[in-house]
């Protein structure tokens, strides 16, 4: 039997579950990052491109290049009205087709624990960025409890399932994230968590908008309607609504910057 992987094919469920999560944990990472206006950047493992937005509306970027090898979450980037001149195009982060220097800013935004050979992402990433440039990430804290899919992983562990997860979780410790920043030879590393919440009207909000998830989506759709009833139960009692009946709830990430060597 073949493996079940995570997939990315509908840049509109993307937009509902990661791509509100992104948003969230994105503009801290950019107030961070600070960054000048009129840049170049390239966002790789851009996805329905909910980073790469973020980065027209704040920075007026003179270009900005999206690489993800999802089709279908291309078109979705594509449609978006703040990214309306971005450069969106099937690629390989570990292969991007830029030649040396042909940017300000390079950016994962959550995609780093999803190439195969992370190593090899971060040292493109430094190939294509001038001296002097920004590469950086964020990506959730998978194995310290900052995932946004936890709270219904956490309980479907003790019911014995085994919920899906980034293929290169290891690379979401922010040790590891050190290791390959400075294994790539970059310069002024830093690092910093980020944390956020978010908010949804109820716990049928939060379940629908979490089902459209593809760490949680395909796992559930094959349970037993009974087995889901009891792992929609433990999760409520886990995530108590307020008097309003919403639930909110936090995710954290794990974010590093560093400088293309002068």
């Amino acid at each position: 039997m073949t493996e079940q992987q995570i997939r990315f094919d509908d840049g509109a469920s993307y937009e509902r579950t990661t791509g509100v999560w992104s948003k969230l944990a994105g503009n801290v990472f950019l107030d961070w990052l600070e960054p000048q206006s009129g840049l170049r950047w390239v966002d790789v493992g851009c996805g329905n491109g909910a980073f790469t937005e973020l980065i027209f509306n704040r920075f007026a970027p003179t270009e900005v290049h999206g690489i993800d090898p999802s089709e279908a979450q291309l078109d979705f980037a594509r449609t978006r009205p703040g990214a309306r001149t971005a450069k969106f195009q099937l690629g390989d982060a570990m292969a991007l087709p830029f030649s040396d220097d042909s940017f300000d800013v390079a950016v994962m935004a959550l995609a780093i624990y999803f190439v195969p050979d992370p190593a090899k992402g971060v040292a493109e990433m430094a190939r294509v960025v001038r001296p002097g440039g920004i590469v950086a990430t964020y990506v959730w804290d998978v194995f310290g409890g900052g995932f946004p899919p936890e709270p219904i992983h956490a309980e479907m562990r003790a019911l014995g399932l085994a919920p899906l997860r980034p293929p290169r979780s290891d690379v979401s410790r922010m040790e590891a994230l050190w290791d390959l920043w400075t294994g790539a030879n970059l310069d002024a590393v830093e690092t910093r968590e980020i944390a956020v919440q978010r908010t949804f009207a109820d716990f049928d909000d939060f379940w629908t908008t979490s089902m459209l998830g593809a760490s949680i989506g395909p796992t559930v759709a094959a349970m037993a309607s009974g087995d889901v009833e009891r792992l929609k139960t433990r999760v409520g009692a886990r995530l108590p609504a307020d008097a309003a009946g919403r639930i909110t709830y936090g995710a954290r990430a794990n974010a590093i910057k560093g400088r293309v060597p002068s």
